[in-house]
């Protein structure tokens, strides 16, 4: 059965919504309502969405996404006291590592094969960072930072969005999980050939974890996966900071590269005063709000209170806060506000794309650029 195409209007409470985060490690897929807060149900599909010549892979998203869905929404149907109309689909959001630059299939193949498949009446497909965005800030204009492996600071004044570095291991993702692995790693070996600059602690901690030092350019060199290897060293180096100052030294310059993205790309002017406060317009004061997310911060201190320090002199007044939520979270969000017609993030063609408001050339009142606009 072939569904209608989607309405522009709002679904009521209760209606049900997906939400979507698609990543390295797999497909995340939470089921919600419209105007309840959090998911109803989780399930994880293991397995990574295929990437190839054309970007990433509708077909491999669609098999795993859609018996999810209908696995979560039959788990509805059989817990559901309300008389809710289950099997319906007021709106889902995915966000999608890679969605930016490789996502061109499924913004061309998924609104039709969801509608036809889910009856989805509203559907947003957003890159990875505005997901994250989405679970760490909400609504509100902010910043936040995404740090793991790599690192992305993104942010918003709710006209436009605003970007900085993620560009990966090679050019840029300056602080992140691989940069200080490496900055790490390049200090044991200057211990290891006496050379000036370098760490004794952190070579102890190489040979502790890779071996001998002089086998590890075999041992990195040949992988695919050399910015994970590289991040998993970042930790040794936390541990190392307390006694051993090139390790803090190197976590400080990571601080630094991390509150210059944070900088660039967070507003610092406060929300009209006719906002109302679930919508940002709380003052944010000139600094804004920074939100950190991502396992790059569960180093805790040695890398917080350095950070902190340098975000409090390049965003005097900035309130740093933890995420409140992760990118699943960031996608049934961006889910329920579509669905309630209360979408107050920017439209953007790759950033944040909603086929319908695309097909109709409604905006939603928000600015879209071509790019993402860096600083």
């Amino acid at each position: 059965m072939t569904h209608p195409p989607a309405s522009p209007t709002a679904a009521g409470p209760g209606a049900y919504v997906i939400g979507v985060d698609s990543g390295g490690s797999g497909l995340r897929v939470a089921l919600g309502r419209v105007g309840l807060p959090g998911p109803l149900a989780t399930t994880v599909c293991a397995e990574p969405v295929r990437t190839g010549p054309g970007g990433i892979d509708a077909g491999h998203l669609l098999d795993q996404l859609l018996p999810a869905a209908r696995e979560l929404l039959e788990r509805a149907a059989e817990s559901s006291v309300d008389g809710a109309p289950v099997g319906e689909v007021a709106a889902l959001a995915i966000g999608a590592a890679g969605m930016a630059t490789l996502g061109e299939r499924l913004r061309a193949e998924l609104p039709g094969a969801l509608a036809d498949a889910l009856g989805v009446r509203r559907l947003a497909l957003a890159a990875d960072a505005v997901t994250a965005y989405a679970g760490a800030v909400g609504q509100r204009p902010g910043a936040v930072v995404a740090g793991g492996t790599g690192m992305i600071a993104l942010g918003t004044d709710l006209m436009e969005w605003h970007r900085a570095d993620g560009w990966g291991h090679l050019l840029g993702d300056s602080g992140g999980g691989a940069w200080i692995g490496r900055a790490g790693l390049d200090a044991a070996m200057r211990a290891h050939d006496g050379r000036r600059g370098g760490s004794p602690a952190l070579l102890d901690r190489l040979r502790a974890v890779f071996g001998p030092a002089d086998e590890l350019p075999g041992l990195l060199y040949p992988r695919s996966d050399r910015p994970a290897v590289l991040a998993s060293f970042a930790p040794e180096v936390a541990a190392c900071a307390g006694a051993d100052p090139v390790a803090a030294g190197i976590l400080r310059a990571a601080a630094g590269h991390i509150a210059e993205a944070a900088a660039a790309v967070c507003p610092t002017a406060a929300r009209p005063a006719a906002a109302g406060p679930d919508d940002g317009g709380d003052e944010l004061g000139e600094g804004g709000e920074v939100a950190l997310t991502g396992g790059l911060f569960r180093m805790g201190e040695p890398l917080l209170a350095p950070l902190r320090e340098e975000l409090a002199h390049l965003l005097p007044g900035a309130r740093v806060t933890s995420a409140e939520g992760d990118p699943l979270t960031g996608a049934l969000r961006i889910a329920q506000a579509l669905a309630a017609g209360d979408l107050r993030l920017p439209r953007h063609p790759t950033m944040l794309f909603v086929p319908l408001e695309h097909a109709t050339g409604q905006r939603g009142g928000t600015a879209a650029r071509d790019e993402p606009r860096s600083g």
